[in-house]
């Protein structure tokens, strides 16, 4: 399903007071090109300090663990109440079962993903543990499917697929991929510009936006544009979804070659791609949260725990974790340590799982790779 319309006119929508900059119309979009800002965003100005007693930081003083050895080219995971973890491979097309004691197993694979360059079998969501949903480039596009999960922990398999959304512009690059429910029940997606940047600020197009809709692909009624999937426009590359205690969405984005970003996600916003990357004095858009210089991070997953966001570098090849109640410090971790960070999500007992990504072309792969590896974390003193 490929929704369009001839123009995108945002609902009246309240402002969180956490944005950062005012929503603006689309039709303030045209504009002049603008070289991107070179100098550090500003620290946020607050009367609290950077962390708070309720956030938490990697624990310099536990050593981490391997879980899981041998992946291929993983590219998202998923915990489930059940104890067992579903792990994309976006090369060999499957998807695959850890199970709480370890094994790893084959859940079954996605005949209709066609992996090449960037693409494949990407991000993954499950809604209540019964349905998975995978986002994934074909031979003619990007789509999400959706697929019953049956079975139990330990022999769990896909049922047949249904189509949530499809027709999406797919590239070699820039596809995005990550998918995730929010609190509000809606599964949200990250698209690409496809390497084709002016498609992000189309609005004809899915593409260089994040979109927001129902379980069943439909538009949701308070979507900020009307019969539009769109929730946000003017992306590159959004590979990272999260939300905060406060439900406040927030995504992480790659940039070309100047700015990496973290953006606060408010309906019906733009985040200026292509005319801006990184920070910017255009009031048209809005600023990102924070931002880092492209060889320290290229951001993908991001996930939120205990008041702390941590996010996974590929190029940067380390960990970040950032307080949102000041964005302006973000703090690195393991350096060169594991190599690319594919995805992180929250593990057992309070710690952090990061997903290693070494053998999808680029990286230098360890012996082992890929594998997932959990963190402990700690309350910050």
């Amino acid at each position: 399903m490929l929704l369009h319309q001839r123009a995108l006119t945002p609902r009246s929508i309240p402002v969180p007071l956490m944005v950062l900059a005012p929503l603006v119309a689309l039709a303030l979009l045209a504009g002049c090109t603008q070289t991107p800002q070179s100098n550090p965003l500003p620290a946020a100005t607050t009367d609290v300090p950077p962390r708070s007693l309720s956030s938490v930081t990697v624990d310099a003083e536990a050593s981490t663990e391997t879980i899981v050895t041998g992946l291929e080219a993983p590219w998202s995971m998923v915990r489930l109440e059940s104890g067992s973890t579903l792990i994309s491979e976006r090369d060999t097309r499957l998807v695959k079962e850890l199970t709480a004691d370890g094994e790893l197993r084959e859940v079954g694979v996605i005949g209709d993903a066609a992996p090449n360059g960037e693409g494949g079998l990407l991000g993954l969501a499950t809604l209540d543990g019964t349905t998975l949903y995978a986002y994934l480039t074909t031979a003619t596009d990007n789509r999400i499917l959706r697929f019953d999960l049956t079975g139990a922990a330990g022999s769990y398999t896909l049922g047949a697929s249904t189509e949530i959304l499809t027709d999406v512009q797919k590239s070699r690059v820039h596809n995005g991929g990550r998918i995730a429910f929010g609190p509000d029940g809606m599964l949200y997606a990250t698209v690409g510009d496809a390497s084709e940047p002016e498609l992000a600020q189309d609005p004809n197009s899915l593409n260089g936006k994040i979109l927001r809709m129902t379980p069943d692909g439909a538009v949701p009624a308070d979507n900020p544009f009307p019969d539009s999937l769109v929730y946000s426009l003017g992306h590159r590359n959004p590979q990272g979804l999260a939300w905060d205690a406060d439900g406040q969405l927030w995504a992480s984005e790659f940039g070309q070659d100047t700015w990496d970003e973290l953006n606060i996600i408010t309906a019906g916003a733009n985040y200026g791609w292509p005319t801006v990357e990184g920070g910017s004095d255009d009031d048209r858009f809005t600023q990102p949260a924070t931002q880092w210089a492209t060889d320290d991070a290229s951001p993908s997953g991001l996930t939120y725990v205990q008041g702390t966001f941590f996010m996974a570098g590929l190029g940067g090849e380390r960990l970040w974790e950032i307080y949102p109640i000041d964005t302006s410090s973000p703090e690195e971790s393991f350096v060169d340590t594991f190599g690319r960070i594919r995805d992180v999500t929250p593990g057992p007992d309070g710690s952090l799982w990061m997903l290693t990504n070494n053998t999808d072309g680029r990286g230098d792969p360890r012996e082992g790779d890929d594998r997932i590896v959990q963190v402990e974390l700690a309350p910050i003193p």
